[in-house]
Order: structure tokens, then C-alpha cells, then sequence
């Protein structure tokens, strides 16, 4: 009987500071092995916003698509002509660049259905969801008619693999004083279109489309 009350008021005894610290340090333990997985999931700030992040341009591009019309005080008579065509990337858009020996009046550049030969009319393939036509008034030839601008292929001027928006250009002819180009685009893009004088007493025609909207 005496063992009995004695067993009895052991286990109503409270708990001692060693028998407390080990309820909580198990407490402790199963805290962590919940935490444990949040903690290794949660990047910090500073890993979020590290070398890793990319930048992307602000481009705030507003030329949308429709026809774009440059007119300069130059006399049509004036004989300027075309000297070559050559194309460049950059972060927010493609850039054509048309070389010309001097200032000319009048330059046309609009999306259209099908790009055609000037004269004959005939329609120009061109690769690409759109298709631009670049009209200058300065020929591809001089006052004797030799050319001053004979490209290898016709229906390849520039090299565009690997554009983002450039897909082809190709030569429209030269017929009357006018050159036509045919530029085949991604898609209905933003674009304009600039006279830029030089260099030397040159002039360059460029056309810019963006790639995207």
C-alpha cells in the first residue's frame, strides 16, 4: 500500500526542469522539419535580383504601320542614284539601310498584299507574314544608264538569317527615275522611315521595323 501512494504522488508531481526542457526541445525539432522546406524554396531578394535577371529594353516604339511619306524641298531633276543596300540589328528593331549618292525628293514605304516589278507589274516572292514596299525616286543607274548598284542576287540583298523581324529583300527594279524594293517582314510590325544625310554628300534611306508592337 505504502509503494502505491508513493508511485501515486510521483506521477502527480510536476515536471522538473529536465523533463520540461525535453518536451520542448522535441517541440523545437518538429517546428524545423516543417520550416525546414519553406526555407529552402523562398529565394532571398538579393538571389532574385542577381546577374542572372535579363534585362529587357523599354523600347516605347509609337510609329505604328501605316504608310510612311518623306518629301524634301530637293528638285525631282536632281540625278541621284542608288549605291548599294545593306542591313543592320539592334535591341528594339531590324534596320535597313538603302545607300544613295546624294539627296533625293521623295521616298514611299507601306505594307502591301504582293510587292511588284516596277514596269512589268510582275508580283515579287517574298518570304515572311508581311511585305513592305520601299519606293525611292533616285534610279539604280546613271544618266548613261549603267548600273550603279548590280546586285549578286536580285532576290537576296542582304544576308537576313537570324533577324528577328527581316525575313527578305529583294530588288523590285528601277525603271523612270524610281527604285523598288521589296522587304518581307515576321509580321504587320511598327515601322518608319528616315532620310539621313551622308556620308560625304551621300544620303541614306532607312527603314526600320520593330519586333514587336
Amino acid at each position: 500500500m505504502i509503494r502505491w501512494q508513493l508511485l501515486r504522488r510521483a506521477a502527480q508531481r510536476p515536471a522538473g526542469p529536465e523533463r520540461i526542457g525535453r518536451r520542448w526541445t522535441g517541440r523545437a525539432l518538429a517546428l524545423l522539419v516543417v520550416a525546414a522546406p519553406v526555407a529552402v524554396l523562398a529565394p532571398s531578394a538579393a538571389q532574385a535580383s542577381g546577374p542572372a535577371a535579363v534585362a529587357v529594353p523599354s523600347c516605347g516604339i509609337t510609329w505604328g504601320s501605316l504608310e510612311k511619306t518623306v518629301t524634301t524641298s530637293v528638285p525631282p531633276t536632281v540625278n541621284s542614284v542608288v549605291r548599294g543596300v545593306r542591313a543592320g540589328r539592334h535591341d528594339c528593331y531590324d534596320r535597313l539601310v538603302i545607300d544613295l549618292s546624294g539627296p533625293v525628293s521623295t521616298v514611299r514605304v507601306f505594307y502591301t498584299a504582293q510587292v511588284r516589278m516596277d514596269g512589268s507589274g510582275l508580283a515579287v516572292p517574298l518570304r515572311g507574314g508581311a511585305k513592305l514596299q520601299i519606293v525611292v525616286s533616285a534610279p539604280s543607274y546613271d544618266a548613261a544608264y549603267r548600273p550603279t548598284y548590280r546586285p549578286a542576287n536580285p532576290r537576296e540583298l542582304v544576308a537576313v538569317t537570324g533577324y528577328r523581324t527581316f525575313r527578305q529583300v529583294a530588288s523590285a527594279g528601277s525603271f523612270e527615275g524610281w527604285s523598288t524594293f521589296g522587304l518581307g517582314v515576321r509580321a504587320r510590325l511598327p515601322m518608319r522611315a528616315l532620310l539621313l544625310p551622308g556620308p560625304g554628300t551621300g544620303a541614306r534611306l532607312v527603314v526600320d521595323v520593330a519586333h514587336h508592337w
